[in-house]
Formats: C-alpha cells, structure tokens, sequence
C-alpha cells in the first residue's frame, strides 16, 4: 500500500554562511567610525565665532566651576577694561556697569551669551558715536574677537627678615658652617664628612708643597 502521507520540508536557508570576521579590519572600521565622528565634532566647535570663543575665556576666568555660558559682573568689567571697550571718554566703568544691570535678570548675577551681545550693542552706541548702529557694533566686535583676559604678572616675594637671618651662611656655626665657604657656596660632600688627607703629611702641617718649591729655588 502506497504511503498517501506528504512528508513536510523544512524551507530551505539560502543565505551563505558568514566568514569569519577578521579582527583587523574591525579594528579598521571602528578607528574610521570614530575619527569620522571626531571630524564632525570638530567642525562643530569649529563653528563657534571668534566673539563667543572669547566670550566664554572670560566668563570662566578666575572660577573653576565655570562652564562659559554664563558670564557674572566682574568678568564683564574685565572684558570691557581688557578689550578696551572702557575708553575713559566716551565709555566709562559706570557706562559698563550700567549696561549690565541692565541687561541681566532681575533675580540673575550672570548673562548669556545673547545678552552679551546686546550689552555690547548698548555700548557701540557711545563707543562709536560717529558710525552707523551696524558699523558702530561690528567695532565693537573687532575689539573683543580673539582676545583673552590679561593675566597680572607673577606677585614679588616679600623679603622677611626671619628668612633672611636663617639663610645668611655667614651666621652659621657648628658643624653648619663648615658646609659653607666664605662665599656662601656649599662644600658639598667635603662640608658633610671628614675626609682622610693621604698626602703622607702629618695632620695639621702647614708648609706641605714646599719642599720642591725650596729645592727648586736653590738651584
């Protein structure tokens, strides 16, 4: 008797088996990936104006919690007074304070870059008197682009007399003078241990050398 039954097939899969991956070429691809999106990165930075670069050197001037976003008064004033936007004519210290208040929050210390831009508008104005509201802020711009707050220079240390009496060498005594000549200038290791005189001359003889010098002259 014939076997009426139909076996089921199982669907064939004819996708090809995937070779091996090689690891260098992973490596490969994953180093370009990342490059590639650290050339997108770097062409975003790269969009910030020479105006907000500066901006944000400023705003984080002298605070290390600072993320150059926001910017508080005493960084305005030093920008104003660094970039010489203060004049001391047309613009003063007042003039800038002013505009500041002016332009932050009621409830607020610091301002964003947007209002940055504004307090320098507010001040083109009587910076730049004889320009045009547009060329009178483009200036004031160009005082400001690729600039960075001046750092004052190194602070003097104070002389005190103390210090000055615990390093005079001459003042020393003991076994501490010994580690120093006249001058000042250490022995080194001849000022820290008592080195063996092999000269064959009795410790403490004063007239070594001269021997040769007498026999010499004599001649």
């Amino acid at each position: 008797m014939a076997d009426n039954k139909v076996k089921s097939t199982k669907p064939v899969n004819k996708t090809p088996p995937k070779s091996p991956s090689d690891p260098a070429k992973d490596r490969a691809a994953k180093r370009l990936s990342y490059d590639s999106n650290s050339s997108h990165e770097g062409a975003m930075a790269g969009e910030i104006s020479a105006l907000e670069e500066a901006f944000r050197k400023f705003a984080i001037h002298g605070d290390t919690r600072a993320t150059g976003k926001e910017m508080h008064g005493k960084n305005w004033s030093k920008l104003c007074k660094d970039c010489h936007v203060i004049d001391g004519k047309n613009v003063t210290i007042t003039d800038v304070d002013i505009v500041f208040s002016k332009i932050k929050g009621k409830s607020s210390r610091t301002i964003t870059f947007e209002q940055f831009k504004e307090a320098l508008q507010e001040l083109s104005k009587k910076r730049f008197k004889d320009k045009s509201d547009e060329e009178a802020v483009q200036e004031m711009y160009k005082l400001i682009e690729g600039k960075a707050p001046i750092i004052s220079g190194v602070t003097k240390a104070i002389s005190s007399p103390t210090v000055s009496r615990l390093t005079d060498t001459s003042k020393f005594t003991g076994s501490h003078k010994e580690r120093f000549d006249p001058s000042g200038k250490g022995k080194g290791k001849a000022g820290r241990e008592d080195l063996v005189d092999a000269s064959g001359y009795v410790s403490g003889y004063k007239h070594a050398g001269t021997y040769d010098h007498k026999v010499q002259g004599s001649k």
